[in-house]
């Protein structure tokens, strides 16, 4: 029986993968949240929106006679990723994570580590400073406490409300992102301070390195915990757990 993958997608990993299933002729269908109004178009046939829980994604699995299961969402898409391993148990159907290593800080870096975003509201109680609140538009909501500061707010889609921040700049551009142009980026809006989700990878780390020039001080936000599960970090990976299986189990 040939393979028919779900792609949980919604990464520049998950499109590259798309991509080399693609050229190698593998059938598949790759999905997103829904949460961007203009996905990165694929070579895969594509679906947008929820599945309606561990049931809603169970049903679809029979019903599209899925195979196998790739979970390529963003490292804080963890509900996403617990669902996928319930639902794959249920069904007795192969997953395995396309994962990407998160960053770690290196000489030059001054990073402040919180939990959560709660956590990371709570450390920007303070003087007003102008800060680049690098977190997407789900929760900018959260922020609302702090009012007293400059947010500078890059977003892959044009806000549905106004920010609610006195004091915003809001930048609608989708990455990938070069350190140079966030560099003249942050000395523009005299950035002091950047709050970021650390999601890994090479797309968003632009602001990372760019802050580190300037010396601007990080609020870096840890992943949430996901299922243990099966890991890969290349699309190349991918296709040897397709064909031969793995054994290795990553957190």
């Amino acid at each position: 029986m040939a393979p028919n993958l779900l792609v949980l997608g919604g990464t520049t990993e998950a499109t590259a993968l798309c991509c080399v299933l693609a050229a190698q002729g593998v059938r598949g269908t790759v999905s997103f949240a829904g949460r961007v109004a203009r996905p990165v178009r694929q070579p895969l046939p594509q679906r947008v929106g929820g599945f309606g829980g561990v049931d809603g994604l169970v049903a679809f699995l029979r019903s599209e006679k899925i195979t196998h299961v790739v979970d390529a969402t963003h490292p804080f898409a963890a509900q996403m990723s617990f669902n996928a391993v319930e639902a794959c148990a249920r069904t007795d159907i192969p997953l395995t994570a396309l994962t990407r290593a998160p960053w770690c800080s290196v000489v030059g870096d001054s990073w402040t580590h919180v939990r959560d975003i709660p956590e990371a509201v709570a450390t920007l109680h303070g003087p007003p400073e102008r800060v680049m609140l690098a977190i997407g538009r789900m929760h900018l909501a959260d922020f609302a406490p702090n009012p007293q500061h400059f947010y500078l707010l890059r977003l892959v889609d044009p806000p549905q409300e106004p920010p609610p921040f006195p004091d915003h700049h809001v930048l609608v551009d989708r990455g990938p992102f070069d350190s140079d142009s966030d560099l003249a980026l942050m000395r523009e809006h005299r950035i002091s301070r950047v709050v970021s989700k650390n999601s890994g990878g090479t797309g968003a780390y632009a602001k990372i390195a760019a802050a580190r020039r300037l010396a601007v001080p990080v609020i870096m936000i840890d992943r949430p915990p996901v299922p243990r599960r099966l890991e890969v970090h290349s699309p190349e990976a991918v296709l040897h757990w397709l064909h031969h299986g793995v054994t290795d189990l990553g957190v």
